[in-house]
């Protein structure tokens, strides 16, 4: 009798497409996916202050706004939203800090295991919450995908940073739908830092690199064509030399470089010139992340690095944005969570955001 019902019970559930229910208590145990009510993920944003700063434009090798102003940045970037609401700082207070520091843009870093384990719909809540709580403080906003490592091949420098080509595409599909029209998410920077540590990650030429980043950029487009996008060096977004060679075939965009001092020895300026400064004569170039990262992290070690790096930036008109702006992740610009107070790092750096460089 009893197989005779489980088999009655399963011709049923084929024949209608009922789901499956208990026999004991008739309850259903496994709702059925109704995939074809199924919707993609990140409807537009719908925020009425989404056009409240000017629209950033590429002209050249500067940032303009829509009126022709031309706008260098100087900023820095927080530590990934998913960290700061799990450790209980996620709030619009947070942004009043990075304010505070004299940041006019603030780098927003997207790990992709936090994309995926809180799921793409929640995460864009916190994107959404800070897009909104920057619009009111008159900060525009970096989104970054952050990984390290080698795109081509999927292989990547820590857990943290895995991803896969797919993933990456599927996320600047959803970024572009969502933010569309919103003048404060001026800047995509497309991939943190493609890098094959000597080897170890496999190989990737700049020409496969270009090619990827090239279909980011149509996708996106398709989408929304006013962000500037953001395209990484080399060698740990560091290398920008084969643009002598082989530039990107996109318009809008700009070349990002990540001039940490133990990149390159003393004297600094010629070897930046050389790696990655020369570009700012024909393009846009965005430092998107720098900081103190010799010895205890402190100006003892780092003081002349940093005047040197500020100065050069400034006099090539290169924006900037330090990182981090958490007391947790190095090289740190606070001290703790709970006073917000600077580093010698963070101090710097907000000297050199609210003077507009070093004197």
């Amino acid at each position: 009798m009893k197989k005779a019902l489980i088999s009655t019970v399963l011709v049923t559930f084929i024949l209608t497409g009922m789901p499956w229910c208990s026999e004991q208590t008739g309850a259903q145990t496994k709702p059925y996916h109704e995939w074809w009510n199924d919707q993609n993920v990140g409807a537009p944003f719908e925020n009425p202050k989404a056009p409240a700063l000017p629209r950033i434009l590429v002209k050249g090798t500067r940032f303009v706004t829509a009126r022709g102003d031309t706008v260098l940045f100087r900023g820095l970037a927080i530590s990934d939203p998913d960290k700061i609401e799990h450790q209980g700082h996620w709030s619009k207070n947070h942004f009043v800090k990075v304010k505070e520091m004299g940041a006019t843009v603030v780098r927003i870093p997207v790990h992709p295991i936090a994309w995926r384990e809180r799921t793409p719909a929640k995460y864009l809540q916190l994107l959404d919450q800070a897009v909104t709580w920057c619009t009111e403080l008159g900060m525009y906003v970096m989104i970054d995908w952050h990984t390290i490592g080698n795109l081509e091949m999927e292989l990547f420098q820590d857990p943290m940073y895995n991803t896969t080509k797919q993933e990456t595409y599927a996320f600047w599909r959803i970024i572009a739908r969502h933010f569309k029209g919103n003048t404060t998410t001026a800047f995509y920077e497309l991939f943190n830092e493609p890098t094959l540590y000597n080897g170890e990650l496999g190989r990737m030429s700049w020409s496969e690199w270009k090619k990827m980043n090239e279909n980011m950029i149509a996708l996106i487009r398709a989408y929304d064509k006013a962000p500037v996008i953001l395209v990484a060096g080399l060698d740990w977004a560091y290398d920008l030399t084969p643009l002598l060679v082989e530039p990107l075939e996109a318009e809008g965009i700009g070349y990002v470089s990540h001039p940490y001092p133990h990149k390159r020895g003393k004297p600094y300026e010629p070897k930046w010139e050389e790696n990655f400064g020369f570009a700012a004569n024909r393009y846009p170039v965005v430092v998107t992340e720098f900081g103190f990262t010799l010895g205890k992290e402190g100006l003892t070690d780092n003081g002349e690095y940093g005047k040197a790096i500020i100065n050069y930036l400034e006099a090539k008109g290169i924006s900037w944005v330090a990182w981090v702006f958490d007391p947790e992740w190095y090289p740190r610009m606070l001290e703790s969570w709970d006073t917000y107070k600077l580093t010698e790092c963070g101090e710097f750096f907000k000297a050199a955001m609210r003077n507009k460089g070093v004197r």
